[in-house]
């Protein structure tokens, strides 16, 4: 009698190699050709739509999974949309930066501790205000995640 291979389960350790890809096709994270990642299951790493997806695969798979608009960065949300005044972003930041639709710029979280990037979506034409787009570049968009399960603790 041989052994299964050990599947997944919340709370498994995962040495893996993982590929994310937009809807373009395009790579954003791939280690195929690097090290591996490891993670544990449940510790809020990956999406749990990405997470949900790996339990019960056994160790050793590679696999391709398709996942619907909206499924691993959540849908895009109309309040995320806002507008920023540029005098505030010159006190946060570099009194004389400029900015242009599609710049992604960084802003402090209210704590001060970490940051959130928002991609600007249109400039005042009188240079009063910028609006901001706060979701991630992927919500709403469909996402491809091909995965190699390494190891399974």
């Amino acid at each position: 009698m041989t052994n299964a291979a050990p599947t997944v389960a919340p709370g498994s350790f995962l040495t893996l190699h993982y590929r994310l890809a937009g809807p373009d096709g395009d790579d954003l994270v791939n280690t195929f050709n690097d090290k591996p990642a490891t993670l544990s299951v449940g510790s809020g790493e990956m999406s749990p739509s990405l997470e949900a997806r790996l339990v019960g695969l056994a160790e050793g798979t590679r696999t391709t999974i398709q996942l619907e608009p909206g499924e691993a960065f959540g849908p895009r949300n109309p309040e995320m949309i806002q507008k920023v005044a540029l005098k505030l972003l010159r006190e946060l930041g570099d009194p004389d930066e400029t900015w242009s639709v599609g710049d992604v710029v960084q802003f402090p979280t209210p704590d001060g501790q970490g940051a959130f990037a928002g991609v600007v979506r249109e400039m005042d034409a009188d240079g009063e205000w910028a609006l901001f787009d706060f979701n991630h570049p992927l919500a709403g968009q469909p996402v491809t995640f091909e995965v190699q399960l390494i190891g399974v603790l």
